[in-house]
C-alpha cells in the first residue's frame, strides 16, 4: 500500500471532554498527576508502557504512574509508537493516518511519515483517517508524552480487527532501539460492581504479566488487540511486563456500582529471570 502525502493536521477531538482544553490548565493537571507519583529509584527505563485512556479525572493518576517512569527520558526519545483500540468505527486491520501531525492544546506532534511508509506494505495495515478522527484512545496520551518527553515524532496506530501476531509483526518492524518508545492504550473491565471488577482486573493483570494474551479478550480489556500484539512480541523475545498500578474508577472519581478498571504496566527488554 502506498501512503498518501501528508496533508493536514489532526485537531484535538476530546479536549474539554477527556482532559482540559485550556493549555495552562492542562499543563497544570498533567504536572500535578505526575508529581503525585513517587519516583522508582534505580528502576530501569522501560521500553514500552501499557496505560489507560479514560478521562483524566478517572484514569489520569494511573496513567501518571507509568509516565513518571519515563520522565528521565526527556529529550532522549525520538519516536513514540502509540497503539490504541478503535471505539468509533469498525474495520479490519491497523490504521495509519495521512495527517502530517496531531495537535493538542500543548502544541503540535509531527507524524513520523518515514515510519508510516516502513509498515505500509505489511499485511493488515491500511490508511484510514476516519479511524483517527474522533478516537480518544490515542489522543489522551499525547499531553502526558509532550510533558514527559519534550519533542518527538509520533506513529499513531488505531487497531481494529487484527490478531496478536499481525500487531506483533508491525511492532517488530517499528521496535527500534533506545530512541523508540512503545505505548499501548487500554482500559480493563467495564461496568461491573467494584469488588467484582477488582477480582476480574486482578486476573487480567496476572495474565498481562504472564504474557498470556490468549486469555485477554474484549471483556477483560477494550484494547485487547493492541495489547495482545505487545504481549505476543514480549513472549517471543523474552521481555518482561510488570504491573505498577491497578485501580478502577471507584478508587478515583466515580461511584462503585458500575466501575471501569485501569492498569499501568512497564515492559523491559532484560532477560526473564528463572
Amino acid at each position: 500500500m502506498a501512503i498518501s502525502p501528508a496533508r493536514t493536521l489532526r485537531p484535538p477531538a476530546v479536549a474539554g471532554l477527556f482532559y482540559p482544553e485550556d493549555p495552562v490548565e492542562l499543563r497544570a493537571s498533567v504536572t500535578a498527576a505526575l508529581a503525585g507519583v513517587a519516583t522508582a529509584a534505580g528502576a530501569a527505563a522501560p521500553k514500552a508502557l501499557i496505560v489507560p485512556h479514560a478521562g483524566y479525572v478517572y484514569s489520569g493518576p494511573i496513567a501518571a504512574s507509568a509516565y513518571r517512569r519515563i520522565s528521565r527520558l526527556h529529550g532522549r526519545i525520538e519516536r513514540v509508537v502509540l497503539l490504541g483500540p478503535s471505539h468509533r468505527i469498525g474495520f479490519r486491520g491497523i490504521a495509519l493516518t495521512s495527517h502530517a501531525a496531531y495537535v493538542t492544546p500543548l502544541g503540535t506532534v509531527p507524524i513520523d511519515r518515514e515510519a508510516c511508509a516502513s509498515i505500509a506494505a505489511l499485511p493488515g495495515v491500511v490508511e484510514l483517517d476516519a479511524a483517527h478522527a474522533q478516537e480518544h484512545s490515542l489522543e489522551v496520551h499525547l499531553p502526558f508524552l509532550q510533558l514527559t518527553l519534550g519533542d518527538f515524532r509520533l506513529l499513531p496506530l488505531v487497531v481494529g480487527d487484527a490478531d496478536a501476531a499481525g500487531v506483533a509483526r508491525v511492532l517488530e518492524r517499528l521496535w527500534g532501539g533506545a530512541e523508540t518508545l512503545v505505548v499501548v492504550s487500554t482500559d480493563l473491565s467495564h461496568y461491573h460492581p467494584y469488588r467484582e471488577a477488582q477480582q476480574l482486573d486482578a486476573a487480567t493483570s496476572r495474565a498481562i504479566e504472564q504474557l498470556r494474551f490468549e486469555s485477554i479478550g474484549p471483556e477483560q480489556a477494550c484494547g485487547c488487540r493492541p495489547l495482545g500484539g505487545l504481549l505476543h512480541l514480549a513472549r517471543e523475545h523474552g521481555l518482561t511486563v510488570s504491573a505498577i498500578d491497578l485501580r478502577n474508577s471507584g478508587d478515583t472519581a466515580g461511584g462503585r456500582d458500575r466501575v471501569v478498571g485501569y492498569g499501568a504496566y512497564v515492559c523491559h527488554e532484560h532477560p526473564r529471570e528463572h
